[in-house]
This record gives structure tokens, sequence and C-alpha cells, in this order.
């Protein structure tokens, strides 16, 4: 249960912030508050700058991909409070096609973070300053951390010595590299015991002792 203190800071922001704040929890004794997207500029301003609460190091901001949701995205912000020792998540849901408004005006150090945000799943902030892609190359196609892009990718780039320079061409797996085994070598071995693996459950049907070389030889 988290503390009295957290649950009176919560029933505060709710009361204070009435009409930008959808509702409150408690995630592992952390306050998380959902808010609108247009309003969220107002909210991380007010936990900023309010003597209650004041939440003045953004530690992260991210994107979350829900595929089966109807709105699908989150967009989470990650605050701590240093003076009061306390730390809040905000989170926004957001359509694939909705704008967030940028909190670069109230956190500069959003401006990376909302650019990985776009990068990574393509979701744009209005009033960010150089919103460009940050970890992929500028020409990369798609946004690799969505939950529907293939692992494979969609280009696949080589140096090419004719033309002096990298190109991007379709990705070609061959044959061999569409089938994948996710079983590994050890959970292939359902009826071997290894030695020192005597610890080991036991499966129902049993399994068999490794044979030292002499009893192999006898068999032979």
């Amino acid at each position: 249960m988290p503390d009295d203190s957290l649950v009176d800071l919560a029933e505060y922001i709710s009361e204070k912030l009435e009409g930008y704040v959808i509702s409150h929890e408690f995630e592992k004794d952390e306050l998380v508050i959902h808010a609108m997207p247009d309003d969220i500029v107002k909210v991380v301003q007010f936990l900023r700058d309010d003597r209650e609460c004041e939440f003045t190091t953004l530690i992260d901001l991210c994107g979350v991909d829900y595929p089966r949701r109807p709105v699908r995205f989150e967009v989470v912000y990650s605050l701590l409070s240093m003076r009061q020792n306390n730390r809040a998540r905000i989170k926004v849901a957001v359509s694939e096609d909705q704008i967030m408004p940028s909190v670069t005006s109230v956190f500069s150090t959003a401006g990376w973070l909302e650019r990985e945000a776009w990068d990574m799943y393509g979701i744009l902030f209005a009033g960010n300053p150089d919103l460009r892609r940050i970890l992929t190359d500028y020409g990369f196609d798609g946004h690799p951390q969505r939950r529907d892009f293939p692992l494979s990718g969609y280009v696949e780039l080589r140096y090419d010595d004719e033309l002096k320079r990298v190109v991007y061409e379709p990705v070609k797996l061959a044959q061999d590299y569409r089938s994948f085994d996710y079983l590994s070598p050890w959970e292939g071995l359902t009826n071997v015991q290894l030695a020192g693996d005597e610890k080991a459950c036991i499966p129902e049907h049993g399994c068999d002792k490794p044979q030292d070389e002499d009893s192999k030889n006898a068999s032979k």
C-alpha cells in the first residue's frame, strides 16, 4: 500500500487539476496519473511548479504500443521530486493519427526524448523544435518498436563498389532463413539427464542416464 502522504498528494493533484486529470491509481506504490493529450502541458507544468508537488525533474518520456486497444499508443512521462522524495508517472493515451503537444517548454530535456518516441513509434509532437530521427538513419522506413514492425525490417543496405556509396534494397531472405526453430538444444533433451544436472526435475516418463565409454563399447 502507498504511504498516506502519497495518497493525500494524489487527492490534492486530482482536486487542483480537476478537468485536466482523468483519474489516478497506484502501481507498485507509485502514483500514476492519467491525463488527456491536449492537457499534458498544463499537467506537467503544475506538477513542476506547485509547492506541494515540485516534480522538477523529467526522468524519462517513452511510448508504448498496444495494437489491440482502440487508442493504440500511450505516452508515459516519469517525474521525480527530489525535495518531496516522490515519483509520479503520467500516462496519456494517443491514437495513431493524433498529434501530442510537446512539453519542451516545461522540460527542455523532453526534446530528445520526444524525438526517440517519434523515431521508435511514430508519435508526433507539435512544438518540438527539432523533431527528427535520433536512433535510426534519416532514410529509415517505418518505426521499429511498433508491434507490427517486421524483425527483418523493410530494407537492407550494403556498400556498392561500383557506385561507391551505400545503397538501400528491399529485404530478401533466403528460404533457409525463413524457418525459425525456437527450441533450444537443452530443451530438446527431454529423456537424458546430463552430468551435473542431477538436481533438475525428472520428466514423468523418466530419463536415460548417460553411458560411460565402456558401456557404449559393450553395447556395440
